[in-house]
């Protein structure tokens, strides 16, 4: 059934059977070679005037009769269809959506944005400065149109239904940031997300603190609430406002402008597994200074020591100036 969804399938499809009932038609009342049945067929449904192989019996002239008539109906509605999408736009929609199919199914492990709002936009631009898959979904035209306008991947529909999120490559993303304006539609984003993909890591946006709560128990993994992290910067920004300073500088925009940088332990060299920090020495090879290790049960340590472990499945969460970050990533 959802080949008839498309207009389009279901003209390809009507001219088809058209075409089918003609041939078998006539290898059964005429007895001609299928080649012959299909000439026969060909030259009936479009009218060109040709003659019959051999003199037609009365039951062949009334099928001839029955197929010419069929098919001029059919294709008159094809034409009508046809035309009726070239003037709407619909064709390159079609199009453009197979097109955008093809494109999401390629990929593995991308990042799914719901919401082109003003934080839907920041998480983007992220994503972009990292060179990171990502498909926007969102449900008004003109932020479609937008999106299409800037080559960005996206999907137009409702990101609280399964349909869309499976479009959008759900079952192979590796992440979902959902950041629609209404806690509701963020939590039936969460609990469909973390139904077709368990092992997808969710991020959502809150505004409410009785949201945080839900959302975290329907499977998000984070909960963001924009309005209390601005609150509470304005107000360290008093507090402590040199240190404050200082944090705002360790910039993570980019892969080329990043002062902070995460490495999976299990992305090292087998020789550095089960061996300590100080073994891996990143300060005399890169000038970067490990200021963070996160363990595999997600405890976060600030500072460790030199001889904390690197075990399997663990982080180390390195500081350094650009080119630092840079040259850490060309050893590792």
């Amino acid at each position: 059934m959802k080949v008839l969804d498309s207009k389009i399938n279901k003209i390809l499809v009507l001219v088809a059977s058209i075409m089918a009932i003609g041939t078998l038609g006539y290898m059964w009342l005429s007895h001609y070679t299928f080649i012959d049945a299909l000439y026969m067929t060909v030259i009936t449904v479009t009218t060109v005037g040709f003659g019959e192989l051999r003199p037609f019996s009365p039951e062949e002239k009334v099928f001839t009769i029955f197929l010419i008539l069929t098919s001029i109906t059919v294709f008159g509605y094809a034409i009508s269809s046809f035309s009726e999408y070239l003037v709407s736009g619909k064709l390159f929609d079609h199009f453009k959506q197979r097109n955008v199919e093809k494109k999401i199914n390629r990929l593995a492990g991308h990042t799914i944005v719901c919401g082109f709002g003003r934080n839907g936009r920041q998480a983007i631009l992220k994503l972009k400065n990292y060179n990171i898959d990502f498909v926007v979904i969102d449900n008004f035209r003109d932020v479609i149109d937008f999106l299409d306008s800037e080559n960005v991947l996206n999907v137009h529909g409702d990101a609280t239904t399964d349909d869309v999120l499976l479009n959008a490559g759900i079952l192979t993303a590796s992440n979902l940031i959902t950041t629609l304006p209404s806690d509701a539609d963020n939590l039936f984003v969460v609990l469909s997300a973390r139904q077709l993909n368990q092992g997808c890591t969710i991020i959502s946006r809150a505004s409410k603190e009785s949201s945080y709560g839900k959302l975290k128990i329907a499977g998000a993994d984070n909960v963001i609430m924009p309005d209390k992290l601005g609150g509470n910067h304005m107000a360290s920004l008093i507090a402590t406002p040199d240190v404050i300073e200082f944090v705002d500088r360790l910039t993570i925009e980019g892969e080329t402008t990043a002062n902070l940088e995460e490495i999976a332990v299990n992305d090292l060299p087998l020789m550095y597994l089960n061996k300590t920090i100080l073994d891996l020495d990143l300060r005399k090879k890169t000038g970067c200074t490990v200021i963070g290790y996160r363990t595999p049960n997600k405890d976060y340590i600030i500072n460790p020591e030199a001889n904390c472990k690197l075990i399997e499945d663990s982080q180390l969460i390195v500081l350094g100036r650009p080119e630092q970050i840079l040259k850490l990533r060309e050893i590792f």
